[in-house]
Parts: C-alpha cells; sequence; structure tokens
C-alpha cells in the first residue's frame, strides 16, 4: 500500500548546555555503539514543538493538556450563559468531562489554600487531559443544554455518545500529531501520527561541573562576610546531536479530518500541520537551563524526505562514534560526510530509492557532503515545498 511519510533527519551542535536533566539535574545520557552519548528526551523536543506551534498556528487549531479542564471548560460555559455560577460550571464540567472521558473530576483532596480563599478548590482530572480548542466549545454547548439537571442529562444514551462523539473529533494539530491516551476510556485515544527519536550525540560526550558562586550586594559592612552570599555546582555538557522525526501523513489526515473550513481546500488542515511540524521541530530547543547557558543555535544541517514505503531513521551512521577532526577539530564535518555516505547505500540496499523525495537545508562548508543529496534550500522554501508535496499527495489519493 502507498503512504506517505515525512522524514526529519537534523545536525546540529549544542555548546555547554543542559537542555534536558534527570532526577539528579544532570544531562540525560544514554549508552550507544559502546560508548556514553549525550541525550536529550523525545518528550522534552516533543515539548518545544509544541510551544513553537503556538508562533505558527491559531489558537482555535490547538489543543490544552491539563489536569484542570474542568476549570477551563467551565469558563467557555460562563462565556455562553453568564448566569451559570462559577461553583455551578465546575459541576457541568465535571459531569461533562466524565460523561465524555468515562474520567472521575473531582476536587482534589487537599484543603483549601489561602489562595483559594478558603472555599472548595476547582475539580481536577486524576491525570492529563488533552482537549482541542473546538472539543472544548463543543463540550460546553452541551453542558448549558443539560444545565437543569446534568446528571440526568448524561444518563441519557444519546448526550453521552453524542459528548464522547465530540471528544473524538476535530481534533487540534497537536492531537493529531502527538496523539492522546485517556486511561478511562480508550475509545476516544488518539494514534499518534509523529514519531520523534531521543537525540543522541555522534560522538562520546561527557558530563562536566560549573562551580558557581552568588555575591550578597547589600551587606551591612563591607568586612561582614568575606565569602559568597551563595555557592553551587551545575552540570552541563556539550554535543553534536543527531536529531531525527517522522509523520505518517495519512494518519495525520485520518485524525484531522478534511475540509475544517468551507473556504479553504480539503488538503488544507494537513498541509498546515505538516508544515508547522516541519518548522517547530527544526528551530525549536527544550528550554532547560536556557537562561544559564544561553545555548540558542540552530541545526548546521537537516535533511528532509518523503517516501512511499516505510520511515527511516539513519542513526546507525553514528554506531561507531564520531572522532574530533585532526588538530583538535569538532565533529560535524565527519557527522555530515557519515551521513551522505550511509543514506544512499541504505535506500539503494532496501530498494527504496525511487519514490523518495529529498530536499537539504544546510549551512557551512563542513556540510558541503549533504549537498549531493537533494535539492538545496532555506527553511522557508522547505517548509513551503513539503507543504505542496503533501497537499497533491493527498489530492491524488482523494
Amino acid at each position: 500500500m502507498t503512504r506517505t511519510i515525512v522524514e526529519l533527519h537534523a545536525l546540529q551542535t549544542v555548546p555547554p548546555s543542559n537542555l534536558n536533566r534527570d532526577d539528579t539535574g544532570a544531562p540525560k545520557t544514554a549508552v550507544y555503539g559502546g560508548v556514553r552519548r549525550a541525550r536529550v528526551s523525545s518528550q522534552s523536543w516533543k515539548r518545544a514543538t509544541r510551544r513553537a506551534f503556538h508562533e505558527l498556528l491559531d489558537p482555535s487549531e490547538l489543543g490544552v493538556r491539563t489536569r484542570r479542564v474542568a476549570e477551563l471548560l467551565a469558563g467557555r460555559i460562563r462565556g455562553l450563559d453568564d448566569s451559570i455560577t462559577e461553583t455551578e460550571a465546575w459541576d457541568l464540567a465535571a459531569e461533562t468531562v466524565r460523561a465524555a472521558t468515562g474520567t472521575k473530576v473531582e476536587p482534589p483532596k487537599r484543603k483549601a489554600s489561602a489562595k483559594e480563599g478558603g472555599s472548595t478548590p476547582p475539580p481536577e482530572a486524576k491525570y492529563l487531559l488533552f482537549f482541542s480548542a473546538r472539543q472544548l466549545d463543543g463540550l460546553a454547548e452541551l453542558a448549558v443544554k443539560g444545565r437543569d439537571d446534568i446528571k440526568a442529562f448524561f444518563k441519557d444514551s444519546g448526550n453521552k455518545a453524542e459528548a464522547k462523539q465530540i471528544a473524538n473529533s476535530r481534533h487540534s494539530v497537536d492531537i493529531a500529531l502527538f496523539g492522546r491516551m485517556v486511561a478511562d476510556g480508550v475509545d476516544i485515544n488518539v494514534d499518534a501520527a509523529a514519531q520523534v527519536a531521543h537525540a543522541i550525540s555522534v560522538h562520546q560526550a561527557e558530563s562536566e561541573s560549573d562551580y558557581y558562586t552568588a555575591v550578597d550586594d547589600h551587606k551591612e559592612r563591607e568586612d561582614d562576610d568575606a565569602g559568597a552570599g551563595m555557592i553551587g555546582t551545575v552540570e552541563f555538557t556539550s554535543a553534536t546531536l543527531y536529531r531525527y522525526a517522522a509523520v505518517d501523513v495519512d494518519l495525520l489526515s485520518r485524525n484531522l479530518g478534511k475540509g475544517l473550513r468551507e473556504d479553504e481546500p480539503l488538503t488544507e488542515p494537513v498541509r498546515r500541520a505538516v508544515e508547522a511540524f516541519i518548522q517547530g521541530f527544526i528551530t525549536s530547543l527544550p528550554t532547560g537551563k536556557l537562561n544559564t547557558f544561553g545555548n540558542h543555535t540552530l541545526p548546521d544541517a537537516v535533511v528532509v524526505k518523503i517516501r512511499s514505503t516505510r520511515p527511516i531513521n539513519f542513526v546507525s551512521a553514528f554506531e561507531e562514534p564520531c572522532r574530533p577532526d585532526q588538530g583538535g577539530g569538532g565533529h560535524m564535518r565527519e557527522a555530515c560526510e557519515r551521513l551522505a555516505r550511509y543514506i544512499p547505500e541504505i535506500e539503494r540496499a532496501y530498494g527504496v530509492t525511487d519514490d523518495t523525495k529529498t530536499w537539504v537545508l544546510r549551512v557551512g562548508p563542513n556540510t558541503t557532503a549533504l549537498a549531493g543529496l537533494g535539492t538545496e534550500v532555506s527553511l522557508p522554501e522547505l517548509v513551503k515545498a513539503v507543504g505542496a508535496e503533501v497537499a497533491a499527495r493527498q489530492n491524488d489519493e482523494s
């Protein structure tokens, strides 16, 4: 069966930084090819990509993942009918979410804080729930319809089925890409269309420790204290990372649905989602210790492919760790040369060369080896070209 798979392969050098910490505060690592590598978890970079969507997409196309979904939904309920009190709106929202997902939404088992004025806090779900803006709007309208007796309203099987249908349609771009799991309502789970690998360094990497001090700016006397006001350490690492992600465009299209608006082509939602993912994934950066290290880098090289078979991760090109250039240089040149050799070799060996389109975004002479892999483009050109190809393939299948 013909498929449409978008792959992203990026090489990015990050200076001293701590993008993604473990439970001890140290940069995450992994052993690969017999040596320890720097690692940034897929969850961390997916979060960064989702945050980038807020600059790239309209809020109506995005979702919210929160335990405080009843509070969020209650705001929409009161927006539809301002005669509904806050407490009543919480109750309506809690019952509506329960009907839609099967999840209990109750006040947290803790004493009301002083911040909440000693009153009962708003109800919360047991775990994070992910809803699109359109789903929240639909559920709010349904809750207002059942305002008179919300529990009796959802005892009607038709009303309960409508709540589930609203929660399982018109998914936001981030839900369609990254999926949704509802433990108490598996029938409304969403399979993720995007797969994101843990980024790992192409070379052996070790963590280092920075000893720092903070000086007290105000002392009663100059001889009060000759020492620092605070001392501490922070761990960091630096690395050239291989980053990989793939999007199953066909699944993305099914998750999103086609033609959400009458004034746009049927392929527009999936094209817009793919373009946002490409730009968001390439340019985003996890924010761990970002103020401490200011490690605002962008990838030196990005290879994007559209293929019709199955996704391929090229990390095996770096199973043998890269060594520094002669004379104490960096790793980017060798990493690009490794990737430029490995990609055509594995595609030729498995017979997947003819159905693949490739674009290359690269910066500087160290990435020259990748130039022959595909059409060289800038980021805006890349986003536009891949979006157009995705839309054309969706039209062909319609």
